[in-house]
């Protein structure tokens, strides 16, 4: 039995995951990259912050009730 192009299809799949995959090279040491990190996520957290003291919705809570 044949399978056609389906080898070909898998393998044009397969490049493209493994090109989704690589690792993004933007210059900086761990150092600077946690840096950024770090000052990206108290950026969130200060923005989320105020959301809630200006009476936003309760996006984000985590009221469960059993």
């Amino acid at each position: 039995m044949t399978r056609g192009n389906q080898r070909e299809k898998d393998r044009e799949r397969a490049a493209a995951r493994a090109g989704k995959n690589k690792k993004n090279d933007d210059g900086l040491t761990p150092e600077q990259r946690r840096e950024r990190d770090a000052k990206a996520l108290q950026e969130k957290t200060a923005k989320k912050a105020a959301k809630e003291a200006a009476g936003g919705s309760n996006a984000g809570s985590k009221d469960t009730k059993k």
